[in-house]
């Protein structure tokens, strides 16, 4: 039988930006569009993808090293 429990993401910073313009992000799954307003994330080995806004918002917030 399976079953499911809860995790968490560990707390890895990462970098982001917000784009300002429609921009094509090389992705580990090929190529994303990301939107005005989207953010591109870069992850811990340097891949990107982007993020729309409103999820960007309820997932990350700002880290202060």
């Amino acid at each position: 039988m399976q079953y499911s429990i809860s995790v968490m993401k560990k707390p890895i910073p990462v970098k982001a930006y917000q784009v300002e313009q429609v921009t094509i992000i090389n992705t580990l799954e090929g190529k994303l569009t990301a939107q005005i307003g989207d953010w591109v994330i870069t992850g811990v080995d340097g891949e990107q993808w982007p993020v729309k806004k409103e999820i960007f918002e309820k997932t990350y917030e700002l880290y202060k090293n």
